[in-house]
């Protein structure tokens, strides 16, 4: 077995509040070792681990904000987000659904939890990541892509003891139905007491593990445990994931991007002068108009 060794395994960073709707843990790229470039094409892997929300008749959130030069995609566990955007697009995503958001050339928008789940609370539970684009995409128009549960892809573990949920990429030939500028793999393994998953990547890929229920064991040696996160070497290919309860698994693995990453707030770009282009844009609402 060629196998892919474990770097480190971090606990999570203490939270702050995006907005007076989320609670985030800023793995990337808040934690020294995590910097954009070692984690690339992963910019951004923020976590709100599992919360209970009190109802509310003040909708909470994030009020309009812009984005530019790079993807976002939000993992719902638990409660409901809603979105709308200055290009006039607005959904939800609910539990077990996935918002992928191409902001490349620049968008305005908010998110917040859904009205209904904010009048009756509840368990909520996300991540939201910040995925790179190649240069030649950055200026691309906007688009989103849901992933619903009706158009999640699966893979069943042997023995019925668990699911591969293919967000993007590929698992043992089942393709997840997001598109993607680069390769990007992003699965859900969900799975039973007694699973076992294997998990094969190039290894230059960087590729990282964040337990969102449960507790794991890696290659048979490495305790994970929930809410940890795991970043492996660039070496090896091949890895194994077992549980002897409940969990539930983000595994991430990407292509690197190998250009240089200029990030000013939520602006990612490849220089200096393309931020501040960014940033002129902005101010004179070539983003559109958001209230």
């Amino acid at each position: 077995m060629n196998r892919k060794n474990v770097e480190l395994i971090i606990n999570p960073p203490t939270p702050n509040m995006v907005g007076d709707g989320f609670k985030m843990h800023h793995f990337i790229p808040g934690v020294p070792q995590l910097n954009m470039h070692r984690t690339n094409p992963f910019i951004v892997l923020d976590y709100n681990s599992l919360t209970e929300l009190a109802p509310s008749d003040h909708v909470r959130g994030v009020g309009a904000h812009p984005h530019k030069g790079f993807e976002t995609v939000s993992i719902v566990y638990h409660g409901k987000i809603a979105h709308t955007d200055s290009t006039g697009f607005h959904g939800v995503i609910g539990a077990g659904e996935v918002q992928w958001m191409t902001a490349a050339s620049g968008i305005l928008h908010k998110e917040y939890h859904e009205e209904g789940f904010s009048k009756s609370g509840g368990k909520f539970q996300m991540v939201q990541l910040w995925v790179n684009l190649p240069s030649e995409f950055k200026k691309e128009p906007p688009k989103y892509q849901s992933v619903t549960r009706d158009k999640m892809s699966r893979y069943l573990i042997d023995k019925d003891l668990g699911i591969i949920e293919v967000i993007s990429g590929e698992y043992n030939g089942i393709k997840g139905s997001a598109s993607t500028y680069t390769t990007i793999h992003i699965y859900n393994a969900k799975l039973k007491p007694g699973a076992k998953a294997n998990f094969n990547f190039q290894a230059e890929y960087n590729t990282i593990l964040l337990v969102i229920e449960g507790n794991i064991t890696v290659n048979g040696e490495q305790k994970v445990k929930t809410d940890q996160l795991l970043i492996f070497e660039n070496k090896g290919e091949e890895f194994e994931i077992s549980t002897d309860e409940k969990s539930v698994v983000l595994i991430l693995s990407g292509e690197p991007i190998k250009e240089p990453i200029a990030a000013h707030g939520p602006f990612v770009m490849n220089n200096r002068e393309e931020i501040l282009e960014a940033c002129n844009e902005f101010n004179i609402g070539k983003f559109g108009y958001l209230e």
